[in-house]
């Protein structure tokens, strides 16, 4: 396995060859795809549905991650589910009864992750730190692609790592937002494990395989 995962985000892909896309992340050695849900209400923009991940089911047997930026993501958890999503991430700041949540994705066959916008701290997640099989740290506010990274999650991220280690959790620490040569090594040294790539990737003038091979090279091994 891998010391690190790479989870491209799709959203930053070409949807017009959507198949194809997805086809060279997979051929790239990419870990996971990363599906950004977004409303048009949590956030400004409105992104993609269960559909859109139904399809990416039928593209790949790649590990499907959404990460439900939404308002009520209760509702939705079942038909994401169905879908073909393997993990479901949600916000603690839209979950009155994020306990119930976590324990509801893991009902539906789902691992279960919560994240956290920038401005909430690392503490909000202290009592469901046992409970989750991801944690992610937005290292930008959600909403559009291409924001410039925010160095001052590096310290969230080490928060979170020490919490997460000591209580001996196997939770993966995932890292969203800016990521590029010169960050993934910022915040694996903090502590986190999977990288969320947008358009770094999908942007990149070589293409996604260069993108993912400079990705590995960027960490010493």
């Amino acid at each position: 396995m891998n010391k690190f995962l790479i989870a491209p985000s799709i959203i930053a892909s070409d949807f017009t060859t959507l198949g194809d896309e997805i086809v060279a992340c997979e051929s790239a050695g990419a870990d996971w795809i990363h599906v950004d849900v977004m409303d048009g209400h949590f956030v400004p923009t409105i992104t993609v549905g269960p559909l859109f991940v139904e399809a990416c089911r039928r593209a790949t047997k790649l590990p499907l991650d959404a990460h439900l930026m939404v308002s009520n993501p209760d509702q939705h958890l079942e038909v994401f589910a169905k879908a073909g999503a393997n993990r479901l991430t949600v916000h603690v700041e839209t979950c009155p009864n994020l306990i119930q949540t976590i324990e509801r994705i893991k009902s539906l066959g789902c691992r279960a992750g919560v994240t956290l916008n920038p401005s909430t701290p690392a503490s909000a997640l202290d009592a469901v730190l046992p409970l989750v099989d991801l944690v992610l740290v937005m290292s930008v506010n959600p909403g559009y692609s291409g924001q410039k990274f925010m160095p001052e999650m590096i310290g969230k991220v080490e928060e979170i790592r020490g919490g997460l280690d000591a209580i001996h959790s196997q939770a993966f620490l995932q890292v969203d937002g800016g990521m590029s040569v010169e960050t993934v090594p910022l915040m694996y040294n903090a502590g986190a494990n999977v990288f969320v790539v947008g358009n770094f990737a999908f942007k990149h003038p070589m293409g996604v395989g260069e993108a993912i091979r400079l990705l590995r090279g960027c960490i010493p091994a």
